[in-house]
């Protein structure tokens, strides 16, 4: 802790509240003057973080297949078009049999062009060329791997194929084994974009009639805040816990929040009021009675009981105790609480 100022204090005792500069810039002490300002009213509801369904992408094969291989585990963070896990598939394989043998006929009829033989043969093998490309892009193959398969030749043409991330995401669930026999549709990874979370507010049916669409909304979580925005009221009561599910759409690039966790949501209602306020770090508990430290000028701090209201966004209201216009501790004041009950204690 930084040394008292060598000023004598009451009963020949240093003060513990007389700071030099030093001190003050190293206690991260800063001033402001008091004000009115516009506080939005809130409501508190206690809520659920889930994920961004929209979001959310299940990776599932198109097709009856056998796992060969994993290329991808929980928790790992995937680029769109990257390689989860390698499959083996009958059908996969005669439709890759059936492209080779229709690109081969193609590319033979193309080359004596549409002159050298009927219109309906050109058309014919036309046709069956792009039909045998599309069971494929139906089974799940890219053009990128369609294009390999094709400059590989019939020796490709096994049957094995890798399935592919559609989008980047992170891997949040892989219930699967290698070697394990899938169908077609079998959710094999789940995938989700985790820059945005959804957080579900359970409120009561009043509170919930009070919240309108786009409104500002915060989740308190950890210690620290999280902004977002209502996306989506229910219009049906939960019949289990009587409350009305708001979904809250919340920006997670911090990646404070994940699926599964509590959290308490503060949505913003109304337009506010004017009323007297400090940030909420600048209260402190002393001797059982809200403190806030003022500024007497010349490096000397004082607390000041309060009458503290409730706390909204962040700043807390102030109701007697604190006339507008007073310098008071905007932050640092727990570290002038710590210097007062030190002195007390008669500790240097």
């Amino acid at each position: 802790m930084p040394t008292f100022a060598a000023e004598a204090g009451r009963a020949g005792e240093a003060d513990p509240l007389l700071l030099d500069a030093a001190a003050i810039r190293e206690a991260g002490i800063a001033v402001d003057t008091l004000a009115a300002r516009r506080l939005a009213d809130e409501i508190k509801a206690p809520g659920d973080v889930r994920a961004d369904a929209y979001s959310t992408v299940l990776v599932a094969p198109r097709v009856e297949a056998q796992v060969v291989g994993r290329m991808a585990k929980l928790g790992d963070e995937v680029k769109a078009g990257q390689p989860l896990l390698r499959l083996s598939s009958v059908p996969v394989a005669e439709a890759q049999g059936a492209l080779i043998v229709a690109e081969q006929d193609w590319q033979r009829i193309a080359a004596l062009g549409p002159q050298a033989v009927s219109g309906r043969r050109y058309a014919e093998a036309k046709v069956a060329r792009d039909q045998a490309r599309a069971k494929l892009r139906a089974y799940g193959l890219a053009d990128d791997q369609i294009a390999a398969l094709l400059r590989k030749g019939s020796a490709a043409a096994d049957g094995s194929f890798a399935l592919l991330a559609p989008v980047a995401a992170r891997v949040v669930s892989d219930d699967f084994l290698v070697g394990q026999r899938v169908e077609a549709g079998s959710t094999l990874f789940t995938l989700v974009e985790e820059g945005t979370v959804w957080v579900v507010a359970h409120m009561s049916p009043r509170d919930a009639e009070r919240v309108t669409g786009d409104a500002v909304a915060r989740i308190d979580a950890h210690g620290q805040v999280a902004s977002g925005k209502v996306i989506g009221r229910a219009h049906a009561t939960d019949e289990r816990t009587r409350t009305v599910p708001v979904r809250i759409a919340v920006d997670n690039r911090r990646d404070l929040l994940h699926p599964g966790e509590m959290v308490e949501a503060r949505i913003v209602t109304g337009s506010g009021d004017d009323a007297l306020a400090v940030p909420a770090e600048a209260i402190v508990l002393l001797q059982g009675q809200t403190t806030v430290f003022v500024d007497r000028g010349q490096g000397r701090f004082a607390p000041m009981a309060v009458l503290a209201g409730d706390t909204r966004d962040g700043w807390t209201v102030v109701r007697q105790g604190l006339p507008a216009g007073s310098r008071y501790v905007r932050s640092g004041a727990f570290a002038l609480k710590a210097r007062l009950l030190r002195s007390q204690l008669g500790e240097e």
